[in-house]
């Protein structure tokens, strides 16, 4: 198994990533965010998140399951995230400040 890039884009926003998403094709998505925590620091986390709807194929889940490990790794992010839709990633700010 191979592990290409497939988009370099860079969204401004939440909402245009999710557009983007497939609905039946898992993802993994290299975020770096910027946010103010409530103490009023700036915080730019670096995390990997795991994007599988549960429409997808059992294979496809197999495969993204067992590279899960090696992306976060070879990544270096700080934190992994798992969605199961396109829509969390409306509420990912609040994931991101612990309040999930």
């Amino acid at each position: 198994m191979e592990i290409c890039p497939e988009d370099t884009q860079i969204y401004t926003n939440m909402q245009e990533l999710a557009d983007e998403l497939p609905d039946n094709t898992p993802r993994y998505i290299l975020l770096s965010y910027p946010l103010t925590l409530s103490s009023g620091r700036l915080s730019v986390p670096y995390v990997l998140i795991n994007y599988l709807p549960p429409t997808c194929s059992a294979e496809n889940r197999m495969l993204y399951a067992g590279a899960k490990e090696l992306i976060r790794s070879t990544s270096e992010a700080g934190r992994l995230i798992e969605i199961d839709s396109a829509e969390e990633l409306e509420e990912i700010e609040e994931v991101l400040k612990g309040e999930d």
